[in-house]
Order: structure tokens, then C-alpha cells, then sequence
């Protein structure tokens, strides 16, 4: 499945009506009379432009000129992001089924902009629960397909996934939203020091290299999150303990 990406260079013109822009695809081909989203609002591709002759479409890596239909063009900035959409918004299904094949990075859609439009709507109320609860396992495939992209830092990486089932165990309770001390391990694991040596460095943490305060700063991001499912731990589970020492320790990190 391809979903068409524009980047915006610059809004050419632009009334209540709609506007021309100059855009580049940066994903999927982008056709005369596609949809294209820009935050809620809604944009019509009504003609494209190549070095001043019309085309039916162009693909990534390529720029043209392109006359959208919808007062917001007005409103466009340089290298914001337009996503294709069916006319009705995206297809949930069609989302999960691409994400169960397991497609290779390079295909479309791209990783930060799915999970974009996947957070925005798992946390849209006028959705019913389980829709939203849908939205918010895409949200996590795609969060885990841009870290993997990106090659970011597992503390990174791990802080950002952790937002979203974090969110999901908080809305719709351990189970159906995600395991609890599941996450909690998964959190811990990552941590390469005690509660103890984090609270000994965090005495002079001024005085540390750079490196080392941005590796704590990154265990710190972490700990919200611990501490946001630690109401839904058994009472009797040793995660317990731990969840509490660390948040004990976070007031005093960088």
C-alpha cells in the first residue's frame, strides 16, 4: 500500500477557494484528484504542473506545481508535511493489514507521519473505544518502525514507545490496553544502574561529561512512564518496589 506524501517549498497563491503551491513528493505518486490531509482540514489535488505543461501525476523525488482546493492552503508553511487520504480520511483496516505484512522501511507510509495521524486519532473522544483502541496499536507499530528508521538510542526509543502504551494501559486498563508489568520490565531492563548510583552521580551531575548527563536525562524520561502504570501492578508484585525507588530518585536527576 502507498500513501503519497507533498512537502510544501512555497504557497505560489492563495484565496478562500484554495491555492497553487510548489510542492515536492517525498513519498508514494500523487495524482490529480487525490485527497490530501493537513492536520484535520482536508485538501483537493485538482491539477499538477511540470515545467508549465499538466500531468496526471509525479512521484518521490520529484517537484511540481500544484493547484489544491480548500481555504487552509492559505495557511501552508515551507516543509510542512501533506498526506494522501481516501476522501472519507484513512482506512484503518488497510493501515493494519500493511502493518501485519511487515513491509520494508523504504515503503510508504512514512513511519513519523503514520504515528502522527495514529496518536491523533487514538486519542480522539468521538471515536468509540475500540476504534481508538486500533488507532493505538498502529501508533505503536509505526513508533517502533521510526526508531528502527532513525536508528535512534534504545533510552530514546524507548521513552517515545513507552507514551503510547503507556496511554493505552491509562485509557483502556491493563489487558485489552497492554501489560502493565510487562512494560515496567521492558523499562527496567534498559536501565544500566541503580536507584542508588543514579542518586550518587545526581549529587554533582553538573560536574559529569556531557555525555553522561544526557544519559541520565534519557533515564529520566523514562520514569514517568513507570510511574504512570504503577497504580495498575498487583499489590503484591516486586515491580513495585522498584518503580517506587526510581521515582524517588527522578526530583534529583537532570
Amino acid at each position: 500500500m502507498s500513501i503519497a506524501e507533498l512537502q510544501v517549498y512555497s504557497v505560489e497563491e492563495a484565496d478562500v477557494s484554495g491555492g497553487v503551491c510548489v510542492v515536492r513528493c517525498i513519498g508514494g505518486v500523487a495524482r490529480a484528484g487525490q485527497v490530501y490531509a493537513a492536520g484535520e482540514s482536508r485538501l483537493g489535488l485538482r491539477r499538477i504542473e511540470r515545467y508549465g505543461r499538466p500531468v496526471g501525476f509525479f512521484d518521490a523525488g520529484h517537484v511540481a506545481k500544484v493547484h489544491l482546493t480548500g481555504a487552509v492552503v492559505a495557511l501552508l508553511t515551507r516543509g510542512q508535511v501533506l498526506t494522501s487520504v481516501p476522501p472519507d480520511g484513512h482506512a484503518l483496516g488497510e493501515l493494519e493489514a500493511w502493518l501485519a505484512t511487515d513491509p520494508p522501511l523504504e515503503d510508504e507510509p512514512h513511519p513519523l507521519e503514520l504515528r502522527t495521524l495514529a496518536v491523533g486519532r487514538a486519542q480522539a473522544d468521538r471515536l468509540p473505544d475500540e476504534v481508538r483502541l486500533r488507532w493505538g496499536r498502529v501508533a505503536l507499530a509505526a513508533t517502533r518502525r521510526k526508531a528502527a528508521r532513525a536508528g535512534e538510542d534504545a533510552l530514546v526509543a524507548a521513552a517515545e514507545e513507552a507514551a503510547v502504551r503507556g496511554y493505552l494501559i491509562q485509557q483502556f486498563g491493563a489487558g485489552p490496553g497492554g501489560d502493565p508489568a510487562e512494560l515496567c520490565r521492558d523499562l527496567l531492563a534498559l536501565i544500566d544502574m541503580t536507584p542508588g548510583e543514579a542518586a550518587h552521580e545526581a549529587r554533582s551531575w553538573r560536574d559529569l561529561p556531557r555525555a553522561r548527563i544526557l544519559h541520565l536525562r534519557r533515564i529520566k524520561n523514562l520514569l514517568p512512564w513507570l510511574a504512570l502504570v504503577r497504580p495498575e501492578l498487583a499489590p503484591d508484585d516486586p515491580l513495585g518496589a522498584s518503580v517506587d525507588a526510581w521515582s524517588a530518585v527522578r526530583p534529583r536527576l537532570p
